[in-house]
């Protein structure tokens, strides 16, 4: 496929996700906004096709990761084919990491909607089963570790290729190495609070302008790369 072609979808791919993202934790925090496990069950059940929404949504976030990670490594591939194959493998690693996640919801959104039919669990055994299907997905920090890395190896050749505007590689490599040392720091429990969505707006700044431009501008063809001496 030829550099601009997956430059393109490359861009179209970011936005998408980004929409898709959004709308996927605002769908699902208005679904389990509640306090104590058997109120958010109860509001689950009443905003069940909002959490069937965000499956789907899910879904297309996998696939979008599953995208950039071929389409990115397309574009950069000339540049350095072994960083480009590792980017490439953590953009699929989040990809399979985040699908992880949807037999859990799913699993959250049967126990919300079952009722007291046959087969379902008594109240004693609803609210345990709640209370960890509720809890924080351990997959969802480790997923955005792939992504971060991921992200940092292909702007860095996005980068050093020159493929897109200096000022907007630099921003993207700020934005991915602020998230490669604060989301482990995240998941080992070292940094809490209202930082760890903060942690995510120089990447936002980055990767909605990164779609436009790759969608609307491309990339250089490989011929017009800078050349390097070896």
């Amino acid at each position: 496929m030829a550099r601009n072609t997956n430059a393109r979808i490359a861009g179209f791919t970011f936005l998408l996700y980004i929409v898709a993202g959004i709308s996927s934790m605002v769908l699902y925090g208005g679904a389990t906004n509640a306090e104590g496990t058997a109120a958010k069950l109860a509001r689950i059940a009443e905003h069940a096709s909002d959490v069937r929404v965000t499956v789907v949504l899910t879904l297309v976030q996998c696939f979008c990761a599953l995208t950039l990670a071929v389409t990115l490594y397309g574009i950069t591939r000339d540049e350095d084919h072994e960083i480009a194959m590792l980017g490439m493998a953590c953009r699929i690693g989040e990809g399979v990491l985040d699908a992880i996640g949807i037999p859990k919801t799913l699993g959250l959104l049967w126990l919300a909607t079952i009722g007291a039919g046959a087969g379902a669990p008594d109240a004693g055994t609803a609210n345990a089963l709640g209370a960890y299907l509720t809890m924080p997905d351990p997959s969802v920090p480790v997923s955005a570790i792939f992504f971060a890395v991921g992200s940092l190896l292909f702007t860095y050749l996005l980068l050093r290729g020159r493929m897109i505007p200096a000022s907007l590689a630099w921003l993207g490599m700020f934005a991915s190495i602020l998230l490669v040392v604060g989301l482990p720091l995240q998941l080992a429990g070292y940094l809490t609070g209202p930082v760890t969505g903060y942690q995510w707006a120089p990447m936002l700044l980055f990767e909605v302008p990164l779609g436009l431009w790759l969608l609307i501008k491309g990339v250089p063809a490989t011929g017009s790369l800078p050349s390097r001496r070896a």
